[in-house]
């Protein structure tokens, strides 16, 4: 006798199987803590992470996404500062630039690096969190800059009128990393601390 393939929902069948499908397949069918594990990976909130994963199966990847944002928009206060708290620009190269520890790095990247980590102290310090941005979509040659205009532009906000830009910066970051996971290559994490690239 020949096993049963898994049963669909009448919605997944009713849409073209995508490239996302395999990461979707892998996240609808994963144990909770597992699921949230992955989820963890994209924003540093449990609650986040717990609401999309008991919300599973997701018939696509346009689900998944409705539901990371409206998980998003329900940030309470300590939600928000639990994935602040996660974020940290300390260790992470910035793509298409190298940390100034590198071989071969010039005056202006080193230069850059140096301002870069100025400005995000100051920003620590103003505003009692991580600073966040999300640089999807801007080339690699592009991000530092990005960052430091950034960076600078919203040293001079309130506190509040920042904290929301952080949150929205949290959900734009959180989208693009559900995106990343749900393709062939994402790797569906054992462990709760992985970051997809």
């Amino acid at each position: 006798m020949c096993p049963r393939a898994p049963k669909e929902s009448t919605l997944s069948r009713s849409r073209p199987r995508s490239r996302d499908a395999h990461g979707l397949d892998r996240l609808n069918h994963v144990t909770a803590d597992a699921a949230e594990a992955a989820l963890l990976s994209c924003c540093g909130s449990r609650r986040w992470a717990r609401l999309i994963a008991d919300h599973r199966p997701y018939p696509d990847l346009d689900a998944l996404l409705a539901a990371g944002d409206e998980a998003s928009y329900d940030l309470t206060p300590a939600d928000l500062a639990e994935a602040l708290a996660d974020e940290s620009m300390t260790g992470h190269p910035l793509p298409g630039h190298p940390l100034p520890a590198d071989a071969g790095v010039g005056v202006g990247a080193l230069a850059a690096h140096t301002a870069l980590r100025a400005a995000h102290a100051a920003y620590e310090q103003r505003f009692g969190h991580a600073f966040v941005i999300c640089l999807d979509g801007l080339a690699p040659e592009e991000t530092l800059d990005g960052l430091l205009t950034g960076i600078r532009d919203r040293l001079g906000n309130e506190p509040e009128e920042e904290r929301a830009n952080a949150a929205e910066e949290l959900r734009r970051i959180a989208r693009g990393r559900l995106t990343r996971l749900m393709t062939p290559e994402g790797t569906m994490p054992d462990i709760a601390r992985f970051r997809p690239a």
